[in-house]
């Protein structure tokens, strides 16, 4: 079988400007970059906004474990196969971060006959938008640090900075740091701290602003540090709205591009599910929404992170009603939580697919107290029987999940017929009743306790003496009201990663609480998750290669 890499390079693309075309959107409302890229015009997305919204689809997964699952390859082969069956469809999905290309995890364009186009441009630079928003990022720093260096009129106390500088790679050294060493004119000394560009508040504000206006707007509520008195400083005490959003002026725009058989995927934002809220821009989605009837999106890792995120952060922010989603699981995976050997997942197992299935049947509760009608899918593998099917099949069925295998990495678009076929039938027969798992008006501990509990089957939530008095300034500081964003592991449902399968009654653990207040959620950091990933002990950047002719080979 040829790799990710080697199917994509083999592909015959279509200009962008003919792709846009299938979906009514002229060569003018383009901004091209190159023959295969473009961005989708201000005035474009201003025209159809009096468009009817079409039909929105989530595609979300169990825990994510070494087996693999496919969520974003079924994203993409869902849409393909939408459009073989000659349905208007649009994919919706985030950008990659260069961290996790060049670590452990690999690109985010799909994989096999589901993939989306130019792959090795989308997984390294593309149209420059984490490098905008890294640098908007960093241009704030800067402009704090010398605020400070230049007689700090604003009474900054430099032991209460709180903006981090970014860089999209993961660098655990850049985790905890010493800046303005050196001379007097070389800065203030003080200990300062490095995130992924992914887990970037403007990542997120870019993620979640409506256009150019609230771009600013949610700029400018950036806290920065606190002065002297406690009060908080912000992006708009330092002059720094204008120009950073200067920066993100073309950032802003959603993205263009194809899947192998030229499916038009708007791809656009990219925070992280673990560290932030894991979806891909408002801007894009709603987008989409108007370019066509079915808009197929994602959320990243599992559907106790990403899923949940997406419905109580982006749909509350945004007034989006999902119409249905699609939980992607693999048999292997579902082995794997019920304690099958890496090794050893490609024979049948019926024990181990009966221990590890509780992690799915998490996954479909918690998706029910949505509101949303539930498909399953399984991401096929040849080792997978007739017998493990048809007892992920009933067990689905039993819980009122519609039922579907999807073999899109194989066959692209025709692999993933039936899973389209059963989700159009699932959108004829039954109703959305979206609603969000709490109310605005919950105190900040009562939402992180509630999704602790609801979601991911928690009997307890502990916290720090210092996630205890932040909590209090936060509510104190009039932002209470505001959703939060759990920052834990993807590999479990708690946030212990060896605790596989459906763990209950475990204590969370919560070491740190801040507000994003530009985004407008306040992020619960729980466990030991990281907002500066580092590097395996093999870096996947290894075995990336270019050749004299350019080409790039290692890239997955």
């Amino acid at each position: 079988m040829k790799t990710d890499i080697e199917i994509a390079q083999e592909a015959k693309l279509d200009h962008i400007v003919d792709v846009a075309g299938k979906i009514g959107i002229e060569a003018d409302d383009l901004e091209l970059y190159g023959k295969y890229k473009a961005k989708i015009s201000d005035d474009y997305m201003e025209r159809i906004q009096s468009n009817p919204d079409g039909k929105l689809i989530l595609v979300t997964a169990i825990n994510p474990t070494p087996a693999g699952e496919g969520k974003t390859t079924t994203s993409i082969g869902l849409g393909q196969a939408f459009y073989k069956m000659g349905r208007k469809a649009v994919i919706a999905l985030r950008e990659p971060s260069l961290g996790p290309c060049f670590g452990i995890k690999g690109g985010a364009a799909g994989g096999g006959y589901a993939q989306v186009v130019p792959m090795e441009d989308l997984n390294l630079h593309f149209t420059g938008d984490f490098h905008a928003i890294t640098s908007a990022n960093n241009l704030l720093a800067a402009l704090l640090d010398n605020h400070i260096q230049q007689g700090n009129e604003l009474g900054i106390d430099t032991r209460q900075v709180v903006w981090k500088r970014c860089l999209d790679m993961n660098d655990r050294v850049l985790r905890n740091i010493v800046v303005g060493l050196g001379a007097k004119a070389d800065g203030v000394v003080r200990e300062d701290h490095f995130v992924i560009t992914v887990a970037s508040e403007i990542m997120a504000i870019l993620c979640l602003a409506a256009d150019m206006n609230d771009l600013k707007e949610r700029l400018g509520r950036i806290i920065v540090a606190y002065n002297y008195q406690g009060e908080p400083v912000t992006a708009s005490d330092l002059n720094a709205v204008g120009a950073m959003a200067a920066l993100l002026k073309d950032a802003m725009k959603p993205n263009l591009i194809q899947t192998l058989e030229h499916t038009p995927a708007l791809v656009h934002g990219g925070p992280f599910a673990n560290i932030a809220h894991g979806c891909n821009s408002v801007r894009a989605t709603r987008t989409a929404l108007k370019m066509a009837d079915y808009v197929i999106t994602e959320a990243g890792f599992g559907a106790d992170l990403g899923a949940e995120k997406f419905f109580d952060i982006k749909c509350r922010m945004a007034g989006l009603r999902p119409d249905a989603a699609v939980l992607v699981a693999t048999i292997r995976a579902l082995k794997y939580n019920g304690g099958a050997a890496k090794e050893y997942l490609s024979a049948e197992n019926l024990p181990a697919l009966q221990s590890g299935i509780v992690n799915l049947e998490k996954h479909i509760e918690n998706l029910h107290k949505y509101g949303v009608p539930i498909i399953v899918t399984l991401n096929s593998f040849v080792t997978d029987t007739q017998a493990e099917i048809d007892f992920v099949k009933n067990f689905c069925q039993e819980r009122d999940c519609e039922f579907a295998i999807s073999e899109v990495w194989e066959k692209g678009g025709d692999g993933g017929i039936k899973l389209a076929s059963k989700v159009l039938e699932t959108l004829e027969k039954k109703e959305s009743h979206f609603k969000v798992l709490y109310e605005d008006g919950l105190s900040l501990r009562e939402k992180i306790e509630t999704i602790a509990s609801e979601i991911y089957g928690a009997g307890s939530v502990t916290y720090t003496a210092a996630a205890e008095k932040q909590l209090q300034n936060l509510e104190k500081s009039g932002f209470g009201s505001m959703p939060v964003c759990m920052a834990k592991t993807q590999y479990s449902l708690s946030d212990d990663p060896s605790l596989l399968g459906r763990p209950a009654g475990f204590p969370m653990h919560v070491r740190e609480v801040y507000v994003s207040a530009g985004a407008g959620f306040v992020v619960v950091l729980t466990g030991a998750v990281m907002t500066m990933p580092g590097l395996p002990k093999k870096p996947a950047a290894c075995q990336i290669d270019v050749n004299e002719e350019g080409k790039i080979t290692g890239l997955f």
